[in-house]
């Protein structure tokens, strides 16, 4: 449904009222007839809100902010979908329970069709801002209530949900109807700016004190100059709905050619031009063009259209990384890529979940290098490493002399750091609530507050989060807020654990080529120092590892054993850490694999056997296992004659000491 853009008069407030009572009776609804209302299960509701997800997002904290304007009336907001049900509410606690008696809470529909004449059914379907007091709703179980409701709609003018304050109707005051279309308004306009974040946008109004609050006309525009979307202030000063203004060129609503437009923005951002309305009315205008394409003028002042140059090209750097570093092979892996290079350069925030140390930074990192921010900060600030009193400052920064300690002259903050580029907050789900409620109003607001200060910094930033947390449990917990979910939850990805990939030797590869650029050189020579591969065995090694470190495990190991293993051909089995062999373990059942002796050992081994009680009078085992028991016997009569000392057993025996360790764990000893 299309909103339509007109206040009523009070005859014409009657007459749709009375339209809404016939519509009631139409749907076979009594006046006097208890409502039988059967609110959504929660895993319903659960579904419903993740299909409104983006207004859900949008309007939590729009809603957080009129309930505080109202708080104490007796009173609650209430924020429904396109079909009337209710997606969220908050109340004073003395009218929750009053709400509830008649059905006002979350997961029941008040469509006309199920509650007859009220706010939020008949603005939904009139596609105008409603006020309904208590006698004038249709079912006299409503009649308790008074109710100012606005619809929302999406930037192409469809409704997709209502706000709602209903209350008392003797706490009620003329200017709720105001509040609510307000913030209906500012819903709306944040909406806009998410959906064409990369597009042309006009900010425009016949006065220019307008600008920047939710009066100010807002156009966005495609490539080609046409109009793509325009919000409800837009077309009150154009006079004209959206239908007759979509797709018309950019000089036909402001007399002014596009590419001038453009390169005035590119000039002088933020600075104010002067434009005409098709009316005639003078407008001041700022434009705003994230991705500035190149233009020329042909001979007859047409705008003509350019090839985009392409940026310098950067040098390449071997530690960088990008889609094409992570994919290597692996098809959940790939997945992931794929869907997360669909929103690469589009405003849309990205929540990464997996396991500690699966390479959540580095997609973000991988983000960051394929969007047009790439020229900007990448900020990452690991939500856990912090203690809670240091995190606020750390995020948000702080004026001088906020707080005992504080550096002179203050600090930015991480988010002020990341403008223009992408803030990386890795175990968001260790946010403190304080710090959540702080980060949701940043993130509302495009502007952070330092602690001690009074001035809005603005700030552009892309959000990447992380988290091994589940977050919808921690919501039901009430530890992780509702609102930040939903606005952190644009687009949702998981990494696959590291024991679960297929493409263990590529990444092992392009791991070893990482560290190999990123160690320090004193010398050519140097550079070839770490070795750039690994032996068959520590493949097969790795293949059997848990890993329940994942990549940064793995990335752990290759740095320790390409250091021990300097100078030689290949990273051996001798090389890795001596920690690490632990989450090698077989599975269950199968038999460990035993790494042979050194010839000096074999030949120390055979003059040991001799001497060893015979075995034969028993059921023969294999060779192999007879060997096997042969080499552990050895080895312990070594640790025994050198008092437990590994390293001098190792010795002795010409053995790296892993394989002393691998020995006494098979035989129970450690």
């Amino acid at each position: 449904m299309t909103q339509r853009f007109v206040t009523p008069s009070v005859t014409g407030r009657a007459d749709a009222l009375a339209q809404a009572h016939a519509r009631s009776r139409e749907f076979g609804l009594r006046a006097s007839e208890a409502p039988d209302f059967q609110p959504l299960q929660p895993l319903a509701l659960r579904d419903l809100v993740e299909r409104n997800r983006s207004l859900y997002a949008h309007a939590l904290p729009v809603m957080e902010t009129l309930h505080a304007q109202i708080v104490d009336t007796e009173s609650m907001v209430l924020l429904t979908d396109s079909n009337g049900v209710i997606l969220h509410s908050l109340g004073d606690s003395d009218f929750v329970e009053k709400a509830k008696r008649v059905a006002l809470c979350p997961g029941v529909s008040w469509s006309e069709a199920h509650r007859g004449t009220n706010a939020v059914g008949t603005a939904l379907a009139e596609g105008q801002p409603t006020v309904v007091h208590g006698s004038e709703h249709f079912l006299q179980a409503n009649r308790v209530l008074t109710c100012s409701c606005a619809p929302i709609a999406d930037p192409f003018g469809r409704t997709i949900g209502a706000l709602d304050v209903s209350g008392d109707p003797r706490g009620f005051h003329k200017h709720t109807m105001a509040l609510v279309r307000m913030s209906a308004l500012m819903i709306e306009n944040q909406l806009f700016a998410n959906q064409f974040g990369d597009a042309m946008r006009v900010r425009f109004h016949a006065r220019g004190e307008f600008i920047g609050t939710l009066f100010e006309g807002l156009a966005a525009f495609g490539d080609d100059g046409r109009l793509l979307a325009a919000n409800r202030s837009a077309l009150f000063q154009f006079e004209r709905p959206l239908d007759a203004l979509r797709a018309q060129p950019f000089e036909a609503l402001f007399a002014v050619a596009f590419p001038a437009v453009l390169q005035q923005a590119s000039r002088a951002p933020g600075e104010c031009l002067t434009l005409t309305l098709p009316s005639g009315v003078r407008v001041l205008a700022r434009a705003e063009y994230a991705t500035r394409p190149a233009f020329s003028a042909d001979a007859r002042g047409q705008r003509a259209a350019m090839p985009v140059s392409a940026p310098a090209p950067r040098r390449p750097r071997a530690d960088l990384i990008t889609f094409a570093t992570l994919d290597t092979g692996d098809a959940h892996m790939a997945a992931v890529l794929n869907r997360v290079e669909k929103v690469r350069g589009r405003d849309v925030p990205l929540l990464v979940l997996g396991k500690t140390g699966t390479g959540k930074e580095w997609l973000a990192r991988a983000m960051h290098e394929e969007s047009p921010r790439r020229d900007a900060p990448f900020v990452a600030v690991n939500c856990a490493s912090l203690p809670d009193t240091l995190i606020e400052a750390e995020l948000f920064g702080y004026e001088d002399g906020a707080f005992t300690g504080a550096r002179k002259r203050g600090s930015a903050g991480k988010i002020v750091q990341a403008d223009g580029g992408t803030l990386f907050l890795d175990e968001i789900g260790d946010m403190p609530l304080a710090q959540q409620v702080r980060l949701m109003r940043v993130l509302q607001e495009r502007a952070v507050v330092p602690l001690g200060g009074t001035r809005a910094v603005p700030v552009d930033v892309r959000i990447v989060c992380a988290t091994h947390r589940n977050l919808r449990a921690m919501i039901e917990q009430g530890t992780f807020r509702e609102d930040l979910y939903y606005r952190i939850n644009g687009l949702v990805v998981t990494l696959p654990a590291l024991a679960a990939r297929t493409d263990l030797p590529v990444l092992v590869e392009r791991i070893l080529t990482r560290l190999r650029s990123s160690e320090p050189r004193g010398s050519e020579a140097d550079s070839e120092r770490m070795p750039a591969r690994v032996s068959a065995a520590v493949l097969e090694c790795f293949a059997r590892c848990r890993w329940p470190g994942n990549l940064r495990q793995l990335a752990n190991v290759l740095r320790t054993a390409g250091i021990m293993a300097e100078g030689a051909a290949e990273i051996g089995i001798e090389h890795l850490p001596e920690d690490f062999l632990h989450d090698c373990e077989p599975p269950q059942g199968e038999p460990a694999h035993v790494e042979p002796l050194p010839s000096g050992a074999q030949r120390t081994l055979s003059a040991e056997a001799q001497r060893l009680p015979s075995v034969d009078a028993h059921p023969a085992p294999s060779q192999p296992a007879r060997m096997e028991e042969l080499q552990a016997t050895l080895i312990e009569q070594t640790l025994a004659r050198n008092n437990g000392n590994v390293s001098a057993a190792a010795r002795e025996l010409g053995l790296a000491r892993n394989t002393v360790y691998r020995y006494m764990r098979m035989r129970g000893t450690r």
